[in-house]
């Protein structure tokens, strides 16, 4: 299957716009003040939940970033 040019790059920027995302996520999760994170310096449950969700994403947007950049080469190459 080949991508459009368009559809490769809109992929690579997903992934790459997720890792930014999920990255500065994970930043605010880990200074966390608001009690919801560490309830006297343990993780709660909303934590570990959050980081769960933040590793996932970042494999997804890997995944899909991935995928548009082999698109990306693969058009390199036939043209």
């Amino acid at each position: 299957m080949k991508l459009s040019r368009p559809v490769s790059w809109f992929l690579l920027a997903f992934g790459v716009w997720s890792w930014i995302i999920w990255i500065t996520f994970v930043k605010n999760l880990a200074k966390d003040s608001s009690g919801l994170a560490f309830e006297d310096g343990d993780p709660t449950a909303y934590f570990w939940v959050h980081l769960l969700l933040a590793v996932v994403s970042f494999l997804l947007g890997t995944a899909v970033g991935v995928i548009g950049l082999r698109g990306l080469r693969a058009l390199r190459r036939t043209s």
